[in-house]
C-alpha cells in the first residue's frame, strides 16, 4: 500500500520533515514487509526534489503502528544528531490524546510508576514500586472531553518507555479504545487504537526557532464525538 505523503505533511524545511502518521502505518520497515512511513517519506523527497540517489532520512522518534499522529524526521545528519541529543535531555515535549471508555479516578493527575517490558509478548507491565529491570515511567493526564460512552484524555509524556501510555492508562482501568492488548474488550474495525500523537514542541535543531506542531486526529466518528478542531 502506498500513501500520499503530501496530504500528511505538517512541516518541512531543509533540515526537518514532520508527518501526521495514519493509524496502521509502520514508522520503519519490519519483517511484515509492509510499506513504512520512512520509505514513503524518502520517496516523497526523492521525487519532489528530483534527487538522483537515495534521500537521507533520519528517524528521530517512533510511535506504535496502531497509533496516529506526529512523527519527526531529520533530512540532514546535523539535524538528526541534535534531535537525538534533545530527546536524551528531555527537551522534546510530546502531547497525546487518548479516547478511553472509563472515566479516570481524577480529572487530572501525575502517574509515576515503573514499567517492565516483556519482549516475548511485546507488552509492558506496570508496577507501583521499583522491581528488577523496570524503568521509571511518568506522565501527566487531564480529562478534556466526554461523550455518552467515552472520555478524552490529554497526556503529557515525560518519559518514553515501551507502550507507556497504553500500559499506564490500562493500569488505572482506562484502557484505550481498541487496545485489546491492554484490556479493551474489542478491536477497532481498522485495527487502530484511539491514541493520537497530537503535538510536539521543541527548539529547531538548526534555526533555533521554537517549534509547535499540531496534528489533526483521524477523520472518523469517534474523534468527532468531542467536537475536536485541528487548531
Amino acid at each position: 500500500m502506498s500513501f500520499d505523503i503530501s496530504k500528511q505533511l505538517l512541516f518541512e524545511d531543509n533540515h526537518l520533515i514532520i508527518v501526521n502518521k495514519l493509524p496502521g502505518q509502520l514508522v520503519q520497515p519490519d519483517n511484515s514487509g509492509d510499506d513504512s512511513l520512512e520509505e514513503q517519506v524518502k520517496l516523497f523527497i526523492k521525487f519532489k526534489y528530483n534527487k538522483p540517489g537515495d534521500a537521507f532520512l533520519g528517524v528521530a522518534h517512533r510511535i506504535d503502528r496502531p497509533v496516529s499522529g506526529t512523527v519527526v524526521f531529520a533530512k540532514t545528519s546535523k539535524a538528526l544528531v541534535r534531535l537525538n541529543e534533545m530527546l536524551k535531555k528531555h527537551e522534546f515535549k510530546k502531547t497525546y490524546w487518548a479516547i478511553v471508555k472509563n472515566k479516570p479516578p481524577k480529572e487530572e493527575d501525575l502517574l509515576s510508576q515503573y514499567i517492565l517490558r516483556n519482549p516475548k509478548q511485546n507488552k509492558s507491565q506496570v508496577y507501583n514500586m521499583p522491581v528488577k529491570d523496570a524503568q521509571l515511567a511518568e506522565l501527566k493526564y487531564k480529562l478534556i472531553g466526554s461523550s455518552e460512552r467515552y472520555f478524552l484524555l490529554e497526556i503529557d509524556l515525560m518519559t518514553g518507555r515501551h507502550h507507556q501510555i497504553r500500559a499506564q492508562l490500562a493500569a488505572m482501568d482506562c484502557a484505550i479504545k481498541g487496545d485489546v492488548k491492554y484490556g479493551f474488550n474489542r478491536t477497532n474495525p481498522d485495527g487502530s487504537i484511539c491514541l493520537h500523537a497530537r503535538k510536539v514542541e521543541f527548539v529547531h535543531p538548526v534555526s533555533k526557532q521554537a517549534m509547535q506542531i499540531l496534528a489533526p486526529p483521524p477523520e472518523n466518528n469517534l474523534w468527532g464525538l468531542f467536537n475536536i478542531t485541528s487548531e
